[in-house]
């Protein structure tokens, strides 16, 4: 592979990434087993705290936020793909279990993974006692109403506003009712818009030729998705159609705030990671000397400098924040003491010794927590669960580079790597010990590998799916001994396919893995036949080519992407599959 990076293996780059966080602001702690970045004394500060997070490869976001005057913690991803609800969920524990009355706000971009994954994780402290609440910030006007449709807007670098705003009600001494109020106010009238000269590179990943030629391409998502277009123009002709964009009221599809001359408005120039200071300068320069020659804007704050990225994109984004509450400003000028924010840290932070602890896992192993609590009736040959277990998961790893080529089309490129990672934690969990005879408990320990494992929008689906179908199993069991038959298995995943419609509006035809496990399932369920399950689910996958997409990152693709290639997340469903077989 060519050198593109000077660290190309993005394991270790975000764990180092993530370390240096507390180099640079020594006021913070890292958990490494869990990738969270928090305040030292997080759990003791007396106001409402502040979390959020994401994929990694938008830094300084969301690590270089937290600080005093902001975050109280930050969970990160593998590169693109959300951390899993496990790591948020110790995050809100970490931060909320000495004081569960005084509020936990979550704050996230809107995406399928973070949504899950955190919203999974808020429900489970909301289970324990915390007092959670979750705010999705929508604010791309790249992606219209009529495109977006049930997903929404997708999150990009006005989130960072949002969370400011937030970050200084609280500590201030706001209630989390207060704070939920004045941030979710600054959410609905915040719009961005983001341009690139060329697609972002992941490290580890093979490089190929970008597309883009002398292209720009406006309206691009922060995990490097398509955009809504591609333009040959100069800086001001590209300047004049983003803020069009972001301000034309006669385009109904994208009006979602209406700015005029009287109105105050905070604007913010974001660097997407490979802008030099020098040109983002006479970006900003285009970008104001428009907004006041072209539309009578002149912004009472301006902020320009790197603060959510796309690793090394070379572009960037114009986020206003229509000013509707006088607080605003007043909250985004408050101080606040993190790395990724200006002013830098404040100095007496330098005069504590740099953290270098590092807090171990509450549970030794994935797969170990309140297992042998787990027990039912359903039995099952070991050695042969093992066999089949190994053989899927195989056949599932040895098509990461099909599922990654197919993802990198359609999507961000990370569903491959999500999967394989799953299967590998699995395969590595059934080899280190021995496989249990009891179905519930067995398929309930691989539901807490993936989770603790597996991260972006496969890892909770089928943390979601799998966890259901132990439920269900353990329903259709009887009160006596039994060995599993076809007809238990079918109605166990006829129970979790049920369960997982109340966290995810994927049907058959929205082109995702719901078009290969739905008719897996009711095949089963049918001819209680793993054969003829498996072909049904393969002929679900192949429905997927030429599909337009309702949900997903593939709704942000072009037909002629659908066109070339199934649902990766259904083909690695279906790879998967055909290794039970």
């Amino acid at each position: 592979m060519s050198v593109k990076h000077f660290s190309n293996d993005p394991t270790s780059l975000v764990a180092a990434a993530l370390r240096s966080a507390t180099y640079t602001n020594p006021s913070l702690a890292f958990d490494a087993a869990q990738k969270i970045v928090s305040l030292r004394d997080a759990a003791s500060q007396p106001t409402v705290a502040l979390i959020s997070g994401g994929g990694s490869g938008h830094e300084p976001s969301f690590a270089g936020f937290v600080g005093n005057g902001f975050l109280t913690a930050a969970v990160a991803g593998s590169v693109f793909a959300s951390p899993s609800a496990e790591q948020v969920f110790r995050a809100i524990r970490k931060v909320g279990s000495a004081q569960p009355e005084r509020g936990i706000l979550v704050i996230i971009m809107n995406y399928t993974g973070d949504m899950l994954h955190f919203g999974m994780a808020v429900e489970k402290a909301r289970a324990e006692g915390i007092k959670c609440e979750l705010l999705v910030v929508g604010d791309d006007v790249g992606v219209g109403r009529a495109r977006g449709g049930r997903i929404g807007r997708r999150g990009l670098a006005g989130t960072v506003l949002v969370q400011k705003i937030a970050a200084a009600s609280a500590a201030s001494g706001a209630t989390l009712e207060q704070v939920y109020k004045i941030a979710n106010l600054a959410a609905q009238n915040t719009a961005t818009v983001g341009a690139s000269l060329s697609h972002v590179h992941v490290p580890g990943r093979e490089i190929v030729p970008d597309e883009l030629g002398d292209e720009i391409e406006i309206g691009m998502g922060i995990h490097n998705e398509e955009g809504f277009g591609r333009v040959k123009t100069d800086l001001p002709g590209l300047v004049s159609t983003m803020l069009k964009q972001l301000l034309d009221q006669s385009d109904k599809d994208r009006a979602y705030i209406n700015v005029q001359p009287s109105d105050q408005v905070v604007a913010l120039v974001n660097n997407l990671g490979g802008i030099s200071a020098l040109e983002l300068g006479a970006i900003t320069t285009e970008v104001v000397d428009q907004l006041a020659s072209k539309h009578s804007i002149r912004p009472v704050r301006l902020l320009s400098g790197t603060y959510m990225t796309s690793l090394n994109g070379m572009g960037f984004s114009i986020t206003l924040l229509k000013v509707v509450d006088k607080s605003f400003v007043e909250l985004i000028d408050a101080p606040a003491d993190a790395a990724g924010w200006s002013p830098a840290v404040q100095t007496q932070n330098w005069g504590r010794d740099i953290d270098t602890s590092r807090q171990p896992d509450e549970h030794a192993e994935a797969g170990q927590d309140d297992a042998n609590n787990v027990s039912s009736n359903l039995t099952i040959n070991s050695d042969f669960a093992a066999q089949k277990l190994k053989s899927a998961l195989n056949s599932l790893i040895a098509a990461e580079p099909q599922i990654t080529k197919y993802d990198t089309i359609v999507g961000d490129g990370d569903c491959g790597l999500c999967l394989k990672t799953g299967a590998e934690a699995v395969l590595k969990f059934i080899e280190s010990q021995p496989v249990p005879s009891d179905v519930v408990r067995l398929v309930h320990n691989i539901a807490q590998v993936v989770e603790s494992s597996m991260d972006g929008t496969s890892g909770a689906l089928y943390a979601i799916f799998i966890n259901a179908f132990a439920s269900g199993l353990q329903s259709a069991s009887s009160n006596s001994q039994q060995e599993i038959t076809p007809q238990i298995w079918a109605a166990g995943l006829q129970a979790a396919l049920t369960s997982l419609a109340k966290y995810t509006p994927a049907q058959p035809g929205d082109r995702t893995v719901v078009d290969a496990l739905a008719p897996f399932v009711a095949t089963l369920a049918q001819t209680l036949d793993l054969g003829s399950a498996v072909k049904a689910a393969e002929k679900g996958c192949e429905s997927t080519k030429g599909m337009e997409a309702s949900l997903g990152r593939s709704v942000y693709v072009s037909a002629e992407g659908w066109n070339s290639c199934p649902d990766p997340g259904a083909y690695g469903l279906v790879k998967l599959l055909e290794g039970l077989i």
